[in-house]
């Protein structure tokens, strides 16, 4: 246990921090120490040592001067057919965190069969906005590019973030052929995705419900940081980070699960309506007296899986 605990905290490997020292801010035992005095019946959800899947690690999807971007596929055992597969997408404020952070969940969609990839993407200590989102486009390629191997439906594929993670997935599945975040490709397969699910990620950054302006004139918040400038110095620039400001009849089934923490699902209601005329499908589950981040730790670990589980299996099983 030692070992994999081990694994689970420091990733797999070095991957994007080959160059560029990683930022480690964010990190599921420093959150663990800080929640559990508030909770002190919270336990890390640690990964399974084994079970009914397989994982092939390690697999440079794509190679920047800052470091190489790793990805891990943890896949069902036995598979008679195609099989959808959920894009993991960890979060840490888009400047800190890694891949493994979402091993124990990838796990559970594997085991009920589901293909599961996580995935590294450049941080704000490597590129600022919209690089991230060029690799997150770049890793559904490269798992079109490679569905065979790994017997994946390329058209049931769902992206789900956590937290920073979050905002990024749902910013994927708004902008389904929109061609400004169509740089940097890394095959001509398309990066189109049916599915998303979105942990307490914000859909919008300039909105009365976000907090991710700074109120500190001294310092930056870690959004600015990512975005490359604040809010006053270039608005456009915030507006076209946001999800909410894509929503419309392009986009995608949505899950949104969220924290008790009402500042974490900024501008959600806003685009549920502006999707709801389209006929797109959204869920919403928060969970109450919940921290951020809540799906790393039991008690809700579980109800995480199960809410994902079932909703994955509506979308997409017949």
């Amino acid at each position: 246990m030692k070992f994999l605990t081990l694994i689970f905290m420091c990733c797999f490997t070095v991957s994007q921090a080959q160059k560029i020292p990683a930022d480690t801010s964010f990190s599921i035992y420093s959150t663990y120490i800080k929640e559990k005095k508030k909770r002190p019946y919270i336990t890390i959800a640690y990964p399974l040592k084994m079970g009914n899947f397989k994982v092939k690690r390690n697999i440079v999807y794509v190679k920047y001067p800052t470091g190489n971007l790793l990805l891990d596929v943890i896949y069902p055992k036995k598979s008679k057919k195609s099989t959808p597969a959920v894009l993991f997408v960890f979060g840490g404020g888009w400047r800190s965190g890694n891949r493994a952070q979402n091993i124990p969940l990838a796990q559970k969609m594997a085991q009920n069969g589901y293909v599961a990839i996580t995935t590294d993407y450049r941080l704000s200590t490597h590129a600022q906005f919209p690089a991230a989102v060029y690799d997150l486009k770049n890793t559904v390629r490269w798992i079109k590019a490679n569905a065979a191997e790994f017997n994946i439906d390329t058209n049931k594929i769902t992206v789900a973030g956590f937290s920073a993670g979050g905002q990024l997935a749902a910013l994927i599945g708004t902008t389904n052929h929109d061609p400004q975040f169509e740089n940097e490709k890394i095959n001509n397969h398309s990066s189109n995705v049916q599915a998303v699910i979105d942990i307490d990620g914000i859909l919008a950054f300039d909105h009365p419900e976000s907090a991710e302006v700074s109120t500190d004139p001294n310092r930056k918040s870690v959004a600015a940081i990512w975005l490359g400038a604040d809010l006053k110095e270039n608005p456009r620039l915030w507006h076209n980070a946001s999800p909410l400001n894509h929503a419309g009849q392009n986009s995608v089934p949505i899950l949104f699960i969220n924290s008790s923490t009402a500042r974490f699902h900024a501008g959600r209601d806003d685009l549920i309506a502006k999707i709801k005329p389209f006929g797109i499908y959204s869920e919403v589950h928060t969970l109450p007296d919940t921290p951020h981040p809540f799906w790393l730790f039991n008690p809700w670990f579980e109800e995480v899986s199960k809410i994902m589980i079932k909703f994955l299996d509506q979308q997409f099983k017949d």
